[in-house]
């Protein structure tokens, strides 16, 4: 968005004289913070007679972009973000960077702050905010999660390849087990697949290396995974896999860090980031991880092999547990191998009870994480739940690394959870005597006849799935109610993830007093997303250039001036049809919130797009006692995304005396907004309502002129205004 400076200073050099600035705001999560940042610094710039350009990124791209023009002529930029943000094109000018929490609540600082910035050069850290203002997630953290999110499609695609060739394609093979014809069409959808999987340990450790040392850590992160997960180079028969590749990611970027703070001639420094930095540290690293690491990865291969080998004549189900832990370990690793290997080569020997173990915990991992995604949705993203069905997609193929995001995103609480899972799998197998005749596991082994013992291979493989489901959601729950009980944020009260916890907000209230004024709005969108466990990854949503055109004229709308364009203000659909004149009361019921929220539900139900009222009001009560949806401010949206709604629908309700609502600022909720979408209709349609909304109760006019409407045409024409 471009803020309107105001009336010019006074003089007739006064646009020579006029400062120009930039920002750039973005957010790894939900769509408020990104948008009422640019929001706070353009009204902050506004009042000084500042003209300030600020660019907002989000999952489909950035928007409002500062072109090279737009940089020449800056005095100096504000990076308000919460993830990374390129600024090679920034170089020369000076640079502020702050956490996305900064611009929100400090912008008058911040635009006195950069003017005194350093000046930004090629490879320099920029300066960043000595101030409160909120806690900034983690570099690690963050760079965790940059990771996961590129490693996803390679993770999901290569698998699902993999079992579509396998189940289309395969069959048993005493000499060769589960097989695909060579020279076979099924052959060469096995092998994209294939690519894909092998590509996805070295794009998880390059976009890591990449988010910590900028472009020049690139090349030494992908390399360096790709070394990780080729164990020939270090002479051992498997790779470090997922683990490997997360440890390679953070040597290369901070390696990367470590080289650019060298001094060198200034005749050097243009060639430093593109050919010195990348080939000193893939040289490095590759050296280090092969002749360092690689020696104890295989020392830990050839004795575990050997340790196994002496275990073969103890307790079938001591041995299953111990098989089931380390398959479930680390998932394509060398502690997996070790243990899959070890199960194959009995094979020849007729002893096909040890790969039987290592069959029934070989799908446990990724049937158990996507199984978790399903029994309890809130606590995953979006993004999350479509990898967790994928998951099981594969799990039922026997291909473990459907759940290595999972285990990489949380490996406190995957890990162990995939780990106990897998040994009780792998424990109840061998006291069942189960065997497989082939080296592969999961259910697809046991469809095509290779296993022995069918019955009980399902029960083990079923009793182990859900022993890893329940303990995840148990620990991920546990996680997540500890970050819920921070300290929140100065000002904002966004309490910060755990290491091991998603990109997802907590619930926020709003202050009192005019600092306040703007943030409910922002706070909307963050409520609504945080409980509709919203993707990893910022929307910003279609059509916000014109929601902010909208925005900046809405303010001074009458009632009369709402009919500008000939349509009746009572017949006008707002936020696309969503809220109607049917779906508007000017005088709420209810004293108390469960009532409200049956009233609201009864009042969605008029638009004729509501399948259950019951179950509507249930669905909305238990995002309620997740947190309250009361914002402050006298706001209060409750919200469901459930298929009791057939299609997205919002209602409006006023209370004269309000509704005690929980609001952390102690205010009674006058003003109340439902929302509610069917579960196929909570993407970029969802994220599009949120960000009209928080626009516009951005405004402390528009929540007096709603309050002020006499009735309920009074009321939707002010609505109207956010149609």
């Amino acid at each position: 968005m471009t803020s309107s400076a105001g009336p010019p200073p006074s003089g007739g050099d006064s646009e020579q004289q006029r400062v120009r600035l930039l920002a750039v705001t973005a957010c790894p999560t939900g769509i408020a913070h990104t948008y009422m940042a640019a929001e706070k610094l353009a009204q902050a710039a506004a009042s000084r007679g500042i003209d300030m350009k600020v660019e907002t990124q989000g999952s489909i791209g950035a928007e409002n972009i500062l072109d090279d023009n737009d940089v020449n002529t800056a005095d100096g930029i504000i990076v308000a973000a919460d993830k990374d943000v390129d600024l090679s094109r920034f170089v020369g000018k000076r640079v502020l960077t702050v956490g996305v929490a900064e611009g929100i609540h400090h912008p008058e600082r911040l635009i006195e702050r950069v003017r005194s910035a350093p000046v930004h050069t090629a490879g320099a850290t920029p300066a960043a905010s000595a101030s409160g203002g909120g806690k900034e997630r983690s570099v690690g953290y963050k760079a965790l999660m940059n990771g996961v999110s590129y490693m996803i499609p390679f993770v999901v695609v290569g698998g699902l390849l993999i079992a579509i060739s396998l189940s289309l394609g395969g069959h048993t093979d005493p000499s060769g087990g589960l097989v695909i014809p060579k020279d076979s069409f099924w052959m060469d959808i096995n092998n994209i697949g294939v690519i894909g999987f092998t590509l996805m340990v070295p794009i998880l450790s390059g976009y890591i290396a990449y988010a910590i040392g900028d472009r020049p850590a690139l090349v030494p992160g992908v390399i360096g995974g790709w070394i990780a997960n080729t164990g020939s180079l270090y002479d051992s028969k498997a790779g470090a896999g997922f683990i490997g590749a997360i440890v390679t990611g953070f040597l290369a970027g901070y390696l990367v860090l470590w080289i650019k703070k060298v001094k060198v001639p200034k005749f050097v420094q243009p060639i430093m980031p593109i050919i010195v930095i990348p080939i000193v540290a893939t040289t490095a690293l590759g050296l280090f991880f092969i002749y360092v690491i690689g020696k104890p990865i295989s020392w830990v291969f050839e004795h575990l092999t050997d340790w196994l080998s002496g275990m073969t004549g103890t307790s079938a189900i001591l041995l299953g547990a111990i098989l089931g832990l380390m398959i479930a370990f680390d998932m394509g690793g060398p502690v997996n191998k070790t243990a899959f290997l070890f199960g194959a080569g009995l094979i020849a020997t007729g002893n096909q009870t040890v790969m039987g173990m290592c069959a029934a915990a070989i799908p446990v991992m990724p049937l158990g994480q996507g199984l978790a995604t399903l029994i309890r949705r809130r606590l995953y993203t979006e993004q999350e739940r479509e990898t967790g069905l994928a998951a099981l997609f594969m799990g039922c193929f026997g291909i473990s690394e459907g759940a290595i995001p999972f285990a990489a995103a949380r490996p406190a609480q995957v890990i162990p959870a995939n780990m106990l899972g897998g040994a009780v799998a792998g424990a109840v197998a061998g006291v069942a005597g189960v065997e497989d005749a082939v080296p592969h596991g999961g259910p697809i082994v046991a469809v095509l006849g290779a296993v022995s013992g069918v019955p009980m291979f399902f029960v083990a493989v079923l009793i182990g799935t859900a022993v890893t489901a329940l303990t995840t959601v148990t620990l991920v729950d546990i996680s997540e109610r500890r970050r819920k009980g921070e300290a929140p944020t100065p000002g904002l009260g966004v309490t910060e993830p755990g290491a091991a916890g998603p990109l997802e907000p907590a619930l926020v209230g709003v202050g009192s007093g005019a600092a306040a004024g703007g943030a409910a709005g922002a706070v909307v969108a963050q409520r609504i997303v945080a409980s509709s466990s919203a993707p990893a990854t910022e929307a910003a949503p279609a059509g916000a250039s014109k929601t902010a055109d909208l925005d900046s004229g809405a303010g001074e709308k009458t009632g009369a001036g709402a009919e500008a364009d000939g349509v009746p203000a009572a017949d006008r659909k707002v936020l696309s049809g969503y809220l109607t004149a049917q779906t508007v009361k000017v005088a709420l019921d209810a004293r108390d919130k469960e009532a409200a929220v049956r009233e609201m539900a009864q009042l969605l139900a008029r638009s004729g797009k509501v399948a259950d009222v019951d179950e509507l009001v249930a669905a909305a009560l238990r995002r309620e006692a997740q947190g309250t949806t009361g914002l402050g401010e006298e706001i209060a949206i409750p919200h469901a995304k459930t298929d009791a709604v057939t299609a997205p629908v919002v209602g409006f309700a006023r209370s004269a005396e309000g509704v005690e609502w929980g609001s952390l600022d102690g205010t009674k909720a006058r003003l109340v907004f439902m929302i509610s979408v069917p579960e196929a209709a909570a993407g970029d349609e969802h994220l599009r309502i949120l960000a009209l909304l928080s626009r516009k109760l951005m405004d402390p006019g528009f929540r007096e002129r709603l309050i002020a409407a006499p009735d309920e045409r009074g009321v939707l024409d002010v609505l109207s205004e956010i149609r």
